[in-house]
């Protein structure tokens, strides 16, 4: 139990690393610190050894005032500091501010202002520091819109770390609110229909999967009534936020290390949203050593989880077999498999189709997507199909506007709406949209019966 005021029996600095001279606990105050800093407004950052992006400064908030001059401690620079949220709350709107909560900000009242803050200042960031952390305060700070959550004992490396990762996501001024999206939809207020996973794979590397990926979730969540997720799959190099021009707060390892204590509102928030199309976007790990940590058995739970609550999940896979990719495609309803015209990837993908008949992976969820269709290259489409023994859902144009829409961090789908390229990719989404009509039909026809 977090009380109100903070003694050092309950929030010592020993567990914070302190350890003052002759054995003290009472911490030093900051060098910069003055009395009457708490009065004073937000000021551009001094000069000092951390320079945080979009200009951000740092604020250190919490009932004790021991705790506030302790953490502003550890922070390069000036600190601002307020015993309250509701006092700090008048010098909002002065420019990015990430805000170091101190424990006696875990209460409900302060968490529904940062939750408030969250929806109304994307100039605001969060970092909520506790003594001890509980499962019922992770969940109750994500729920919030807290950033991360740390615990003693404080690292002072981790914390600058994550206060500079949190300053980069913040927006450099304050925005009025904006109409309620996609990523808006509050999740307990969707039917009970659950969504379809669709994983995209090849069977061999520069084929354009990830643009399929990317373009075909945009598509979607540009047209869905329900919510649309992209989860980056290839988990060492991935490249879905880089295509997309995100800066993630978190990744997918941030969700399967967290996955015992996540429900589906929680990992909500762990989802980056593509302002553009709506998209909720789950990025790969930012270090490749993170794969290794991660099964197919986490991949999949991760995907069933966000079926509670998208229409569609689309999972963009890597080029090879191994457990998470079997796993993933094993548990979609969909796999689509993208292939160019060349003599190496036809050849890659038949046996791909085999392994997959082997595997037991039905026929029919497989979805044939030829990139660059109209090359010239001298093989016939229709031969193609012939040969590997499926009809292709889409045929996409080779088109300079796709490599131009890559390198700008834009799909296709947004940067150039009436391209050949776009058109088939819209199509290929109606194919998805049409299938997740049909499966809801009954279901929605017996809902009419019943209420007349």
């Amino acid at each position: 139990m977090i009380e109100e005021q903070h003694d050092f029996s309950t929030f010592n600095f020993d567990d914070f690393s302190y350890e003052g001279e002759g054995g003290s606990s009472t911490p030093p105050p900051p060098p910069s610190t003055a009395p009457e800093a708490e009065a004073e407004a937000l000021a551009p950052p001094q000069a000092s050894d951390q320079v945080l992006p979009n200009g951000a400064v740092v604020a250190a908030v919490d009932s004790d005032p021991a705790v506030r001059e302790y953490l502003a401690a550890q922070v390069d620079g000036d600190v601002a500091t307020a015993a309250s949220l509701t006092e700090f709350e008048g010098r909002l709107g002065m420019g990015p501010v990430v805000i170091l909560l101190g424990p006696s900000c875990a209460e409900p009242g302060d968490l529904a202002l940062v939750e408030h803050w969250s929806r109304t200042h994307p100039e605001v960031g969060t970092i909520l520091i506790t003594s001890e952390l509980t499962t019922a305060l992770l969940h109750s700070a994500m729920r919030a819109g807290v950033k991360d959550v740390l615990s003693a004992p404080i690292d002072q490396m981790q914390l600058l770390e994550t206060v500079s990762r949190v300053a980069e996501g913040l927006s450099s001024a304050p925005v009025a609110p904006k109409p309620s999206g996609p990523g808006d939809i509050p999740l307990d207020t969707l039917d009970g229909e659950t969504g379809r996973a669709i994983a995209v794979f090849s069977t061999k590397g520069g084929s354009g999967k990830s643009v399929v990926a990317t373009n075909l979730a945009c598509a979607l969540a540009r047209r869905s009534d329900r919510p649309v997720v992209l989860i980056d799959g290839h988990l060492q190099f991935g490249d879905v936020g880089v295509m997309l021009k995100l800066q993630p707060q978190h990744t997918v390892i941030d969700a399967t290390s967290q996955l015992s204590k996540l429900d589906a509102p929680m990992l909500s928030q762990l989802l980056t949203l593509h302002e553009p199309s709506g998209l909720m976007v789950l990025p790969a790990p930012h270090e490749p050593t993170f794969a290794d940590q991660i099964t197919g058995a986490d991949m999949v739970r991760l995907v069933e989880m966000m079926k509670t609550f998208a229409g569609h999940v689309i999972i963009d896979l890597p080029a090879i077999f191994n457990d998470v990719v079997l796993s993933v495609i094993e548990a979609s309803e969909d796999v689509i498999l993208v292939t160019g015209l060349d003599i190496p990837n036809i050849k890659n993908v038949k046996i791909g189709l085999s392994t997959l008949a082997m595997l037991n992976v039905p026929k029919e969820k497989l979805h044939l997507v030829l990139n660059r269709a109209d090359s010239k290259v001298k093989l016939d489409v229709g031969e193609v199909e012939k040969t590997l023994q499926i009809v292709a859902a889409a045929h996409v144009p080779s088109d300079v506007v796709v490599p131009i829409s890559v390198n700008k961090g834009t799909p296709v789908v947004i940067s150039a709406p009436k391209s050949g390229v776009a058109r088939a990719f819209e199509q290929l989404a109606t194919q998805f949209l049409d299938m997740s009509a049909a499966s809801a039909a009954p279901s929605s026809n017996s809902k009419r019966r019943f209420f007349g």
